[in-house]
């Protein structure tokens, strides 16, 4: 008896946030790095998380995953996209995981939820405070929630591809993933980028994401935490190869383009 076809995916059944988990996120990678930094400079396990900007909360679904005492709670202001983490993420992986994940349609600004040794913003979601005072103000939130020996952890990207009009594909399973810069403003630093999807049958899933930011820079990014009284920072570096593994660092070269997150110490 033959075999039923399965159905390939196209821009009229794709779902985008399931194109995004499979091409942007990898949270086995980032909860593996979290517990190596913590473990190295506080000498024990971290057992709480808020993710600031979560999304559909499939990072902060997963560190509850990775241990039955840890929890986590989710921040992010768009309602269907915690509807459809709700749906698609967290009834997947049991109550047991489910109930240590607590999330919040709220402005990350409040500083919801009890002090936590980690708090993170992913995917360089905290660009969208394009102004100096606004930044500050959201990095003395996410030290205010931090525990006494708490870290912040937040990505942040740049290079000499960062600023152009640029298009970069990426293959996937059934789809291909394609970065754009559409615009960058060097006076103020704003950056728009999309996020398109596209299929086998030549169908396109253009803008799936939108993002409207200021492009940071490594001293900027670490004079507000300064500002905004952390104690200390670091640059950890990915390795040239980009096989996700970073280093710590104070001097590097410059490349077309490159990926760090920026550690604060409380």
């Amino acid at each position: 008896m033959a075999k039923e076809k399965r159905s390939r995916q196209t821009a009229a059944n794709a779902d985008k946030h399931l194109l995004y988990q499979k091409s942007v996120q990898c949270p086995e990678a980032e909860v593996a790095f979290f517990n190596k930094v913590f473990r190295k400079k506080r000498g024990r396990k971290p057992m709480s998380m808020r993710e600031d900007f979560c999304g559909t909360a499939f990072l902060s679904t997963e560190w509850c995953t990775s241990h039955p005492e840890r929890t986590a709670v989710g921040i992010d202001l768009d309602e269907p996209t915690l509807d459809w983490g709700r749906q698609n993420v967290l009834s997947k992986v049991g109550t047991d995981v489910s109930a240590r994940v607590s999330l919040h349609r709220a402005d990350v600004l409040e500083g919801l939820g009890p002090n936590v040794d980690i708090t993170c913003a992913m995917n360089f979601s905290y660009f969208i405070f394009k102004q100096r005072q606004q930044l500050i103000e959201y990095f003395k939130v996410a030290r205010r929630g931090l525990k006494e020996d708490g870290l912040f952890f937040c990505e942040l990207y740049g290079g000499t591809e960062a600023i152009v009009d640029l298009k970069e594909k990426r293959e996937f399973k059934g789809f291909d993933y394609v970065w754009h810069q559409s615009k960058f403003n060097p006076i103020t630093r704003e950056t728009l980028c999309h996020i398109h999807f596209e299929f086998p049958d030549g169908s396109r899933l253009k803008k799936a994401f939108t993002y409207d930011w200021r492009l940071w820079t490594i001293p900027e990014v670490r004079e507000c935490m300064a500002e905004a009284g952390f104690s200390r920072t670091e640059v950890w570096w990915e390795d040239i190869e980009n096989d996700g593994k970073y280093h710590e660092t104070g001097s590097e070269e410059n490349q077309e383009g490159w990926l760090v997150y920026v550690i604060a110490e409380r």
